[in-house]
């Protein structure tokens, strides 16, 4: 029997069929974050002798009519409403395309085929990752097995978008398998495109199996703390580095390189020329890998607007916070009790501070002796979107310390390997202002209203509420201590009637 998900939590499955791969994603609720519960990927490689034939590749055919026949069984056991196909570069282009999705249809009869144009499939893309990095800048470039989709984004917003044969089978064919040849006709295709110079000194966004199976290459090369491609990003000389290397490289030495996906090794030479050319047309400083693309485009169309017009960040700390916290109340009281500690934030430090204050109870329900390693891990780890490497080392760090993890504890190294000193020393300081304000307040916003922080003349003062239900015992004496020391500052402790803290709150 189906499963019936909630109604607060229902499931909905897209499947993205390319000229490479067929992938079936779950997602689960109807939130500003796609969580995908489930994912699969078969690969068909339906694209293969596209450029010699004209038409899809027959074994792939036959595997993608099994395949999809799962995947609509899968949708179904799982209560996902809705399931639609998103067939992209090589059904689109292939003359028997069309008789293909018929033959899907035939099988598939109440499950919605849509054949995406190079247009569509661009904009999707584009809205999915600005799902996770909604104010990207720069170029979005998602290859494929048969097309490269290149969108402007500019502040967030989805500008030009533009789709050439250059997906990695297609252009291997078009090479014959020769990635020097290869090199001339990335650059004759890239020469369509005038406004690619646009790009010169921003980011340029990788999209596609075959950039993220470069990116974990580089992960793997530079031992890098984090073994999470979305949002990983490094430089321009980087980048053309890691792609002279692949794209040079003969396949008994990228068969050796660690991080190498063996499925991708035939590839991963004209990814790398693609993204050398890319680099050279367009100028950009930086390029950043997204997890994000066309299914997570699909996703947020489906959400409500005011939902998708939610900061993503807190969104989904919040989120975490209705999942594993004890009280929702309580984190807009912190942030407004932490305000004085922090009088200078810009808005990117408003915004990491407000989120540590909607995460920071998330180790309630962990046993007492690994909750600060469980939440870091759990933050430092946690499969969201719209949180980048930085953040994610902020707040874990800010919520271990809160847990009163020690300074050196080992597990803390990958966040201070991704954190420059003055953030890291801004998120240690956090987290004692957390451990001080939940050892006060039971973690309930009633007891913290009896209590305020405040700095006059580099003193550190707390007053507390006479009969508030807040006491200076020894935990808050020592905590206010580390506090302050970690501030700069003097400790100071004061009672005062209740009703001065009625008059200001």
């Amino acid at each position: 029997m189906p499963f019936s998900p909630p109604a607060d939590a229902p499931r909905l499955a897209v499947v993205d069929l390319g000229s490479n791969s067929v992938r079936l994603v779950v997602f689960e609720g109807l939130a500003r974050n796609p969580l995908a519960i489930f994912n699969e990927k078969a690969v068909l490689r339906l694209g293969r002798g596209l450029q010699a034939s004209g038409r899809l590749n027959a074994e792939g055919v036959a595997q993608a009519l099994t395949v999809l026949r799962r995947y609509r069984a899968i949708a179904r056991a799982m209560g996902a409403v809705p399931f639609e196909v998103l067939a992209t570069a090589a059904v689109r282009d292939a003359s028997n395309g069309a008789d293909f999705v018929a033959d899907l249809q035939s099988i598939l009869p109440d499950v919605p085929i849509r054949v995406l144009s190079g247009a569509e499939e661009a904009t999707l893309s584009a809205e999915g990752v600005l799902c996770g990095i909604p104010n990207a800048d720069g170029l979005l470039a998602d290859i494929g097995g048969g097309s490269l989709e290149l969108v402007q984004l500019r502040a967030g917003t989805v500008g030009a978008a533009h789709t050439l044969p250059l997906g990695v089978i297609r252009l291997a064919e078009r090479a014959g398998g020769d990635a020097a040849k290869a090199r001339g006709i990335v650059e004759a295709e890239l020469a369509t495109i005038a406004e690619l110079p646009q790009t010169a000194g921003r980011d340029l966004y990788l999209v596609g199996g075959a950039w993220r199976a470069l990116a974990r290459i580089h992960i793997a090369q530079t031992n890098y703390p984090l073994n999470i491609v979305h949002h990983y990003a490094f430089g321009r000389d980087e980048a053309r580095d890691l792609a002279a290397l692949i794209g040079g490289a003969a396949r008994r030495v990228l068969e050796r390189l660690p991080g190498v996906p063996r499925r991708r090794i035939d590839d991963l030479p004209f990814a790398a020329v693609v993204l050398r050319r890319l680099l050279r047309a367009t100028g950009a400083a930086r390029v950043v890998f997204s997890a994000n693309g066309l299914r997570e485009g699909w996703y947020l169309r489906q959400v409500a607007p005011a939902i998708r017009a939610e900061e993503p960040l807190l969104a989904a700390s919040r989120a975490q916070c209705q999942r594993l916290g004890r009280d929702p109340a309580l984190p807009p009281a912190l942030l407004a009790w932490s305000d004085p500690l922090f009088p200078d934030d810009t808005p990117a430090e408003s915004l990491l501070r407000a989120a540590a204050c909607w995460v920071s109870d998330i180790g309630s329900h962990d046993h007492p002796e690994y909750r600060a390693e469980q939440a870091f891990l759990r933050i430092l780890r946690q499969p969201g979107v719209s949180i980048d490497h930085h953040a994610r080392a902020y707040l874990a760090l800010a919520i271990a310390m809160r847990y009163e993890a020690e300074a050196e504890a080992p597990f803390l190294l990958p966040a201070l390997q991704l954190l420059a000193p003055a953030p890291a020393a801004r998120a240690g300081r956090l987290g004692l202002a957390l451990r001080l304000a939940y050892t006060l307040s039971a973690g309930t916003p009633d007891l913290l209203a009896a209590t305020r922080l405040s700095i006059i003349n580099r003193r550190l003062t707390l007053s507390l509420a006479a009969d508030g239900g807040a006491f200076a015992g020894e935990a808050v004496l020592r905590r206010l201590e580390r506090l302050a020391q970690a501030s700069g500052l003097e400790a100071a402790i004061v009672t005062a009637s209740p009703a001065s803290f009625v008059s200001n709150s």
